[in-house]
Order: structure tokens, then C-alpha cells, then sequence
């Protein structure tokens, strides 16, 4: 009998262990959450007033008119509990894609297949023709060597997403909005394996492969490779030189500066936020440098500049007359290395393009200054000249010139564009891998076009705005789209806050020109006509 009652004790012991355990974790919550609705209604109503008066948070700036222009401010950020009453964080990211500014039709719309960049068939019979003749050479190298491979020869894939991205390039942009195939080209590019590796045109230029007047001459500093993978797409391999928390110097020029992985990785990224869409996509990979490289490349120079460190990595570095040293060389650890992997744009054959020196172009000079930075009317004699003197020309440049505010690239000597738009089309944003230097300094003279011009684009401004907006803050829709990335933490907390920082510089220009020069004067919601008679009435203005 005593042992059945210490049974029964050991029994109710259980069952009010069990009931005090429900009642404080399921029970309690729940109390809670009925009382929260009436202790929230007594409480202060004022804080729905930081914003404006008639404007939801999650609307739209509105186009600054004459009355007040704080662009800079930014909106009041919005609280979520969930039902503990604990806070949760929600995807600022796709609430930004999800903003009616992202969803509005792009003008000019599309309106037939004159305004896609490449003719569907006439683009697969290049491509085919291309596969032929790489498994052709292909085929040769290894008779030559005396090797037998089994693997069948390569064929076109019509749904390969390098062909789909190329099909898909339009007089908008280089991907429309809600295109899934970028996302399925970064994961191709992060994925498949690399059949060829070998020197970028800037290399072979220097050994006379080709036209060296075309091509910006690297330094040993400056290597990258074109990879081909096993779907026949290519992709710009830059490696890592750079760690994410090293700034470049204060004394180094831009112009020798190190071109960093990371800055081409986060540049993608940025001008997908901010809807240009003009960078063509750019992944980050470890790539193991012995099998995706120094195995699978015919370059014979490329394989001459392999060796193993005294640390057992490794490593390769430039060929190249000035600079090629073991001591600029890139190591893996021992064979993997991480590197950005940028997707290639249609052939020159299929898709011409035209280089063009900006009209701020820096010096490349150890002491001397060009116009522009000793004339602050510069833009007005730019504006009178063709083909900046009506259309789009002379907005893309600005909108240029933003996009490397943001990032702090100085190194914009040219831009490109594809010859099949015309004058109004684009303006590429290629080879952003001196950005992210420093994050401590703004470099207030990349913005000289908006603030020596004074004129943006209607949707340019609208979209600035709304990334001040503290529910779509742009450091943090960044952080947020850099961590889909393989080798995230792609950029640094600093450099994700001085986007902010920035952000807040460019915003006040524009108030300040629109202070001196009116709204409609410095607001473009169209092509701009006439920009020489424009140009005289700011300067009477001023």
C-alpha cells in the first residue's frame, strides 16, 4: 500500500508538472495576445503621424514640386510582432520589388521583335555554327597530345540560360523585371563545371592576339579569364586580390588601383535595385584553379604561369611585359580561390556595340586635370554638343554617374552601348571592379554630371527616394540581396552604410538644383529637347 501511494504521489507530480508547463508556454501567450489590441488602443496615437499628411508608407514619393524638396528624409520604420510579441523581421527586399514603382510599364513598352536585341534564329545558327566549331578544335588539341576522351561532343541547348539571357536583351534593358532566367544563370554560372579557361581579349592584346589600340592595357594587378562552361556559356572570372576589410589607400591613383571580385558581385546587385538592369549578371565562386583552370585550358602561356607557393597553394599571375611577378600572383587555399563570374554579352558579330570616352573623363595622369574638373559650366558646352544635345544620351550619363557615386568607382573612362538602339539606347555599366574602395571617403566629383547639369530622370529620383525610405532602406534591401550569394558577406557593414551616407549626398544635390533651377527645369520625365536653349536659361537663372 505505501508504495501505491508514493505511485499516485509521483503521478500528480507529473500531471501538474505537465499543466504548469502548457499553462506557461500555450496558455499565457495566448492571454497575451487578447489583451495587447486593448492596452495598444489606450496607448499614445501619434506615432502614425512621422509621415506626410494623406500619404501612406508604402506609397510612391511623390514628384518634388516648388513647395518643400526634402528628398533626404527618410520615412518612419514600420514595427511588426508576431504572437509571442516578439519583433519580426520581414523581406524589405521583396517588399521593394513588390512597390508599384517596380511594376509600372516601362516606357517606350516593347513592341515588337525590333526592339529585342538579337533575331532569334539568325543568333541559334551563330551559336550552332560556334559549337561545330569548338568541338572541331577541340577535337584536334587532343589528337595532337594523344589523348582519348569518351565525352560525347557539345550541343546547342536552346534552353541553356546564357542563350535565353542573350534572347532576352531588349531596347529596356538587359533582363526585364520579372525575368526568371537571370536567377537560373547566376546558379549555372556558381554550378557547372568549366570545360576552357584562358586569357580575357586585354591579356591577348598585349601578345598581339589582337588590336591593342582597342583595348585598355592591363597591369600584372589586372587578371582576369574567360571561363566556358559545360552549357557553351562564358563568364569573366576575376579573382580575389583584395580582402573585404582592406581600403585602398588614400595615395594610390584610381587608376592603379586593385580590381576587387566583390565590387563586381555587389555592383550587379545594386543596379538591380535600383532598376537599371544595365550590369550584366555577376556571381560569386570558388573556383578550384587546378581542374576549372590550369587543367582545362589550351593556353600554353596561361599553363606556363602556374606554380605551387612555399605555403603549398596554388597560384598563377599575368603575362604580361611590366608588373608579372610571382609576388602579384592570385593563390587558391590550396586549389580554391574566390573569384566574381560575370556573364558574357552577345558577340561583337551579332550584337555590336559602340565604346565611347565619356565626356568626364578623368585624367590618366599623375598631375594633370581634365576641363570638367577646373570649368564647373562644363556641362553647358556639353550640352550643345551632339549626341548630348537632345534624348536620353545625356540622362544615362547621368544615371551613370549615380550608380558610381554609390559604389565610388572614379575609373569610368568609357561607356558602351549597343549600335542597334540608336543614340537613345542604354548605356552598359561594364567592369565596376574598382568600386567599394573606400568606404570612409565620398568622392564628390564622380557626381559632377548632376551637379554641373542639374537634371535627372523623373524615375531615377523616384527611386532614390523611396531607398531613403527607412521600410526600404538601401543598405539594409543590399545587405539582404547580397546574402543570396555564395560568398556572402560580400561587402562590409561600412561599405553598406556609406551607400546610405551617399544615398543622402546625391538626394541634396538634387534638392539644391531644383532650389536654384526649379523642378520642371531639373526633372526629366521624357527625352529632353533642345538642351542648348535649356542650358542658356539655367545660366541666367544662376
Amino acid at each position: 500500500m505505501p508504495g501505491l501511494r508514493r505511485d499516485r504521489l509521483l503521478t500528480l507530480l507529473l500531471l501538474g508538472a505537465l499543466f504548469s508547463a502548457d499553462l506557461y508556454f500555450h496558455l499565457w501567450p495566448q492571454v497575451q495576445r487578447q489583451l495587447r489590441p486593448r492596452e495598444r488602443a489606450q496607448g499614445c496615437q501619434c506615432s502614425d503621424r512621422a509621415s506626410a499628411p494623406g500619404q501612406h508608407a508604402n506609397a510612391a514619393p511623390s514628384v518634388p514640386g516648388k513647395g518643400a524638396h526634402n528628398f533626404s528624409r527618410a520615412g518612419s520604420p514600420r514595427a511588426e510582432l508576431d504572437g509571442g510579441g516578439r519583433s519580426r523581421s520581414r523581406s524589405k527586399l521583396k517588399a521593394l520589388f513588390a512597390h508599384p514603382l517596380y511594376n509600372v510599364p516601362e516606357e517606350p513598352p516593347l513592341l515588337g521583335p525590333e526592339d529585342l536585341l538579337l533575331a532569334s534564329q539568325e543568333a541559334l545558327r551563330y551559336y550552332r555554327r560556334k559549337v561545330a566549331r569548338w568541338n572541331r578544335r577541340h577535337k584536334i588539341y587532343r589528337e595532337q597530345l594523344n589523348l582519348t576522351s569518351l565525352e560525347p561532343p557539345l550541343q546547342l541547348q536552346f534552353d541553356a540560360s546564357w542563350v535565353q539571357f542573350h534572347l532576352g536583351i531588349s531596347r529596356q534593358g538587359l533582363y526585364s523585371r520579372s525575368s526568371p532566367i537571370v536567377n537560373k544563370l547566376l546558379h549555372d554560372m556558381r554550378h557547372l563545371p568549366s570545360i576552357s579557361a584562358d586569357y580575357s581579349q586585354d591579356e591577348k592584346a598585349l601578345l598581339g592576339a589582337c588590336d591593342c589600340t582597342q583595348i585598355v592595357k592591363p597591369s600584372g594587378v589586372h587578371l582576369k579569364l574567360v571561363l566556358r562552361f559545360s552549357d557553351f556559356g562564358k563568364a569573366m572570372f576575376k579573382p580575389m586580390r583584395q580582402q573585404r576589410d582592406e581600403e585602398t589607400p588614400a595615395d594610390f591613383f584610381y587608376f592603379i588601383d586593385f580590381q576587387r571580385h566583390n565590387a563586381e558581385i555587389a555592383a550587379f546587385h545594386l543596379d538591380r535595385i535600383l532598376d537599371f538592369r544595365r550590369v550584366p549578371p555577376t556571381v560569386g565562386r570558388l573556383v578550384n584553379v587546378t581542374k576549372e583552370i590550369l587543367e582545362v585550358t589550351k593556353n600554353e602561356i596561361l599553363q606556363s604561369v602556374f606554380f605551387v607557393s612555399p605555403a603549398s597553394n596554388v597560384c598563377f599571375f599575368a603575362k604580361c611585359p611590366y608588373m608579372c611577378k610571382t609576388e602579384y600572383a592570385v593563390c587558391g587555399n590550396p586549389h580554391l580561390l574566390e573569384g566574381s563570374l560575370s556573364a558574357f554579352l552577345p558577340s561583337l558579330n551579332l550584337a555590336p556595340r559602340l565604346s565611347v570616352p565619356s565626356p568626364w573623363i578623368r585624367s590618366y595622369s599623375l598631375a594633370g586635370k581634365e576641363e570638367w574638373e577646373i570649368n564647373p559650366f562644363y556641362c553647358d558646352t556639353v550640352k550643345q554638343i551632339y549626341p548630348y544635345n537632345s534624348g536620353n544620351r545625356l540622362l544615362n550619363i547621368i544615371d551613370m554617374a549615380i550608380f558610381d557615386f554609390l559604389i565610388g568607382n572614379m575609373d569610368r573612362h568609357h561607356y558602351e552601348m549597343f549600335t542597334k538602339f540608336g543614340d537613345d539606347g542604354f548605356l552598359i555599366h561594364l567592369d565596376n571592379a574598382r568600386g567599394f574602395g573606400r568606404h570612409s571617403h565620398d568622392e564628390i566629383s564622380i557626381l559632377a554630371p548632376l551637379s554641373q547639369c542639374c537634371m535627372i530622370k523623373k524615375k531615377t529620383l523616384l527611386h532614390l527616394q523611396l531607398l531613403a525610405h527607412a521600410d526600404y532602406r538601401l543598405s539594409d534591401v543590399m545587405r539582404e540581396s547580397l546574402l543570396e550569394d555564395q560568398l556572402s558577406p560580400v561587402l562590409t557593414e561600412p561599405h553598406l552604410l556609406a551607400l546610405d551616407r551617399r544615398l543622402q549626398i546625391i538626394l541634396k544635390t538634387v534638392q539644391g538644383c531644383i532650389e536654384v533651377h526649379g523642378a520642371h527645369s531639373v526633372i526629366a520625365d521624357g527625352p529632353v529637347q533642345q538642351l542648348a536653349l535649356n542650358s542658356g536659361q539655367a545660366n541666367l537663372i544662376s
